[in-house]
């Protein structure tokens, strides 16, 4: 089934987004998608899923991933998706579930999604002990990881994974090459721009010679994203909190099945911080702290709650309501707006909070109902002592924009583990949107139905005052993005890498003249020598 990996030197992760470069980027996702449909599905249609080539029309995004993986260069980015689709065609990607898979590939727990790296990847999690080599399970095994792989694209498209490779108390039954080669070939040609490392834990030295073969895999401008790592070395990478006891960490976590593992928020979740007995256990000067925060909240939760609905007078005015709209959005902190199909979602990723020094506590989440009916929505932590949000479980009207308040507990400091699950569901117009009537309705609605959006930490190092903060960002807006820049660079690393190529080859060519010359010297200085002994 695995197909032979197509050769990628480069595994930078630029996005292909940006203002000033627009129509370039329009014109190489057309110019990909035309060539496509003329190169590769004119007669060989059947070859590929029909799902996948709808899609490869309609996202943007993916074929962006494409092209950014091979330098934006169609050609290669085309021979990717070719093989990339045939893959999935022939494993049945689009089809692959829970009830498709052997019943043991869940119960041995050797492969799963759990926890975050420090740098907040999602961290997939492969332990090798628990793989044995069998020719008859292999293809089981293939899908076990494809399975979790496409699970995780299609909730968090784009964003990057850490894979950890638990080699503790493994041997030589246990290490596949050919399954370690699917692993990676995953990553270059089936899911690009994913990868952020691989950390490989206590890897046996009798296994050296193997991973040579793995970095020779990789390529050699990968070789950085292997990381051989021992139980003291292992928490450079990924946190205590999120590490097995077995490597040093304190992650009481413990696969299981079934049900199958939320792999999105293994920790507990809680909707709004601490309970009422727990707080009360707090130092007056905590609850001091508390307090003031809590009536900050609560002003502002009083004017998140009225929401800015649009009368029937205003039909011919949606368009200008909408741009007003638009506007409060650029105005806040983070332009980025999530679009989803019942809310739109401020920021679209990341709430940023400040270190001590800066002294940044409080963001705000802001949700546009753009439906015609009420849509109720939860909010989620995956740090509930950390964090007050208010409010956590309400209701959004047709037109209307909530600002929801998300505000440190006490002394507490944000981290890039922290999570937060954004929940949403149209509500019917018949339904209450009192507390009770809430909690009827959540207990009710079936899983399929609910939106839910993920928001990262991001943590601001800077201590600058906030109008300059402010300031900057404005002039930012008016110059090159980080998306932009990302894009420039990633056409300069590739020139740069043309020339350094061009320039192996005249360094070869030197050499190589260098040695024709001094066999000529040899045969010039022996003529002369030659004729001296006659004379």
């Amino acid at each position: 089934m695995e197909r032979k990996a197509l050769l990628t030197d480069s595994w930078t992760l630029p996005l292909l987004s940006c203002p000033v470069l627009f129509q370039e980027k329009e014109k190489l996702v057309h110019d990909t998608r035309k060539r496509f449909a003329q190169e590769y599905l004119q007669d060989n249609s059947s070859k590929y899923d029909s799902r996948d080539v709808e899609r490869l029309q309609k996202d943007d995004g993916w074929v962006e991933s494409y092209l950014l993986w091979r330098h934006n260069v169609i050609e290669e980015a085309l021979k990717m998706i070719d093989e990339s689709f045939r893959w999935r065609k022939e494993i049945a990607i689009n089809d692959l579930n829970e009830s498709v898979l052997p019943r043991w590939c869940f119960d041995v727990g050797a492969t799963y999604l759990h926890g975050y790296d420090k740098e907040g990847n999602k961290l997939f999690w492969l332990r090798v002990k628990l793989h044995l080599r069998d020719a008859k399970t292999n293809e089981d095994k293939k899908k076990c990881v494809a399975f979790w792989l496409e699970r995780y694209a299609k909730r968090e498209p784009g964003k990057l994974l850490t894979v950890v490779f638990d080699m503790a108390e493994c041997g030589l039954s246990n290490v596949d090459m050919d399954f370690v080669r699917f692993v990676i070939s995953c990553f270059k040609i089936y899911y690009p721009r994913y990868l952020s490392k691989i950390v490989i834990f206590e890897m046996p030295w009798i296994m050296n010679a193997a991973f040579k073969i793995v970095k020779g895999w990789l390529g050699p401008e990968a070789i950085n994203m292997l990381k051989f790592v021992n139980r003291s070395e292992i928490q450079d990478y990924i946190s205590a909190e999120y590490l097995l006891p077995h490597m040093g960490g304190t992650d009481p976590f413990k696969y299981s099945y079934p049900p199958l593992p939320d792999d999105d928020f293994q920790t507990p979740m809680c909707e709004n911080g601490p309970i009422t007995s727990e707080d009360e256990l707090e130092s007056k000067e905590e609850s001091e702290v508390d307090t003031r925060d809590a009536i900050d909240s609560c002003t502002s939760e009083e004017s998140a709650l009225k929401p800015r609905k649009m009368t029937s007078t205003e039909d011919l005015c949606k368009h200008e309501d909408s741009e007003k709209t638009d506007s409060k959005l650029k105005n806040r902190k983070t332009s980025t707006v999530f679009k989803g199909p019942l809310l739109h979602i401020s920021p679209a990723e990341e709430l940023h909070f400040g270190t001590k020094e800066s002294g940044e506590r409080k963001c705000t989440i802001i949700l546009n109902n753009v439906t015609k009916n009420t849509v109720a929505f939860k909010v989620r932590t995956t740090a509930p002592d950390k964090y007050r949000v208010k409010p956590s479980n309400s209701s959004c009207e047709p037109g209307s924009t909530v600002d929801i308040v998300v505000s440190l507990h006490a002394a507490s400091t944000a981290s890039l583990q922290d999570r937060f699950l954004v929940m949403a569901a149209e509500m019917e117009q018949s339904s209450g949107t009192g507390a009770q009537e809430l909690a009827q309705f959540w207990k009710e609605l079936p899983r399929n139905k609910i939106m839910e959006h993920r928001l990262r930490c991001h943590i601001v190092e800077t201590s600058k005052p906030s109008t300059l903060v402010l300031k900057q960002n404005s002039l930012n807006r008016n110059s090159l993005g980080s998306d932009d820049l990302q894009f420039k660079l990633n056409q300069i690393l590739e020139a740069n890498r043309r020339l350094e190529e061009q320039i192996r080859q005249c360094v070869w060519h030197q050499h190589i003249i260098a040695f024709l010359l001094s066999i000529f010297v040899a045969i010039v200085l022996a003529m002369y020598l030659s004729k001296d002994t006659k004379s």
